[in-house]
């Protein structure tokens, strides 16, 4: 009997469905929609901190979308260490508490590589809700000066998206991201003692929607920092900042904003260090790694070791990194929709100068920040308070479209620099609330020399009057503010 062709192609076709049906019966739920559930692997609101601990570091081990979809609060006894290609979700209700059930620890989550300062890239953390619960520790277990609850180093195109944390601790910041390229951080509600969102080092970076109550920086642009703040130097470039909120608070420290420059030299034998200072020796950067209690040492054997630290007279070196830079600072920054409810210095150009940190060594070469822009900063409180803070040599700063009531320009002096170099300010489309004479400009920089350009600006007051103090400085204005017009 012949076979006609059709019923052998319609009978092979029925037999490859079937396949394929039993195929899929065998295949996963991740596999079938492409993402992993962490519930597969034991991460559940009744499981204990360190099963979840376990059970969420081999769901994100296998890399690729891992999701958190049941609501409830998950006990996490240890840090997750986080790879490259990976996506971690958690959905609507669901919170990471920090609990100690072996012993207390630092990040919730960190990147795999900061250990071996190696990078990881295309990282995506969407949703994440902390509730640090007491566990405010810095254990620099990966890298000496990290200390974010949510932390990455040597990371490269990383996103973290809808992040709430609302009980900072004292000693650690929010989100913690040094040496870096292409970072976004959008929509984040971060409320506590602490630091909110804290760069060290890299280029390339987002921060918008976001909404800080802090008593430390709201947002800390740290290229310099204390030995323990960052774990490597450098410059911090080509930035948004946009859409934030400092709301206030009992507590009034810190800014919305810190931008930190510093320089230091090549080693010296006899030079005197602190906490803090670094130097250049062996191809490398070494710092002081001590108390901050004041205590300057002499240094007089060169410090040459290859990693972790070493005691050579007394003081306590600390290898920072490989590559080499004697300055550290901001540049092609713009910070635009800006609203300052908090009565405190809302952005400070800034060098450290006490027992915890001298962010410029005398002598070093002059770090230059450059080029910074704040577009429509909105003033919200009526405190006599500086809207912007220059303590270090910046070459352009750009004020437009803000609204500023009784905040003046502060120019800071630190003892330790003797030339703070030329200083060009444009302000324009702003208005003005004051309602009588007010200073824009105080200068307390010896031979400080400051170019002011003012044009579009709207006075609010038929009194308003404005002046400047140039101190011991030198300010050229070209102004149309009544009391600075010709």
């Amino acid at each position: 009997m012949k076979i006609s062709p059709l019923p052998i192609f319609l009978l092979l076709f029925v037999m490859s469905i079937c396949s394929l049906s039993a195929q899929s019966k065998k295949t996963s739920t991740a596999d079938r929609v492409g993402f992993t559930d962490a519930a597969s692997f034991g991460f559940s609101p009744s499981a204990t901190g360190l099963e979840n601990a376990l059970a969420l570091q081999k769901a994100v081990d296998l890399g690729g979308t891992i999701i958190v979809s049941q609501p409830g609060t998950y006990k996490l006894g240890g840090t997750v260490y986080l790879g490259s290609h990976t996506s971690l979700v958690f959905g609507d209700g669901v919170f990471i508490k920090k609990v100690n059930e072996k012993e207390d620890f630092s990040h919730v989550f960190i990147n795999k590589g900061a250990a071996t300062k190696t990078y990881n890239e295309h990282i995506t953390v969407d949703g994440l809700q902390i509730i640090v619960n007491g566990m405010d520790v810095r254990k620099f277990n990966e890298a000496y000066g990290l200390h974010g609850q949510l932390a990455f180093f040597y990371v490269k195109d990383l996103r973290i998206n809808r992040f709430r944390c609302l009980d900072l601790g004292k000693a650690q910041y929010g989100i913690h991201i040094c040496t870096f390229e292409d970072v976004i951080i959008d929509d984040v509600i971060i409320k506590g003692e602490k630091d909110g969102v804290h760069f060290g080092r890299g280029k390339r970076f987002t921060v918008r929607n976001g909404v800080f109550q802090t008593f430390d920086d709201a947002i800390a642009l740290n290229a310099h920092d204390y030995a323990t703040g960052n774990p490597e130097l450098g410059w911090i470039e080509n930035g948004v900042i946009e859409n934030c909120h400092d709301l206030n608070a009992e507590n009034t420290t810190g800014y919305f904003c810190r931008i930190l420059a510093g320089a230091w030299t090549d080693w010296k034998e006899g030079m005197a260090v602190q906490q803090s200072d670094a130097v250049v020796s062996n191809g490398k950067l070494y710092r002081v790694q001590a108390k901050p209690d004041g205590t300057i040492y002499t240094s007089k054997t060169r410090p040459t070791h290859e990693k972790g630290s070493q005691v050579l007279d007394g003081i306590n070196w600390g290898v920072v990194q490989n590559d080499i830079t004697y300055t550290a600072g901001v540049r092609n920054v713009m910070f635009r929709n800006i609203f300052l409810e908090k009565p405190r210095i809302g952005l400070s150009i800034h060098f450290d100068n006490d027992k915890y940190s001298r962010s410029y060594y005398p002598g070093a070469a002059i770090p230059l920040q450059e080029q910074l822009s704040f577009d429509n900063v909105r003033v919200l409180h009526n405190k006599p308070i500086p809207f912007l803070s220059i303590a270090t040599p910046v070459d352009l700063v750009t004020i437009s479209n803000s609204s500023i009531r009784n905040n003046t320009i502060k120019f800071v002096s630190n003892k330790a620099m003797t030339d703070y170099l030329k200083t060009s300010i444009t302000i324009y489309g702003c208005s003005f609330h004051n309602d009588g004479e007010f200073e824009l400009i105080t200068n307390g920089v010896a031979g400080k020399k400051i170019h002011v350009k003012t044009f579009g600006n709207t006075e609010l007051s038929d009194k308003f009057s404005a002046k400047v103090n140039a101190g011991n400085g030198q300010i050229i204005i070209d102004s149309d503010l009544t009391g600075l017009k010709k």
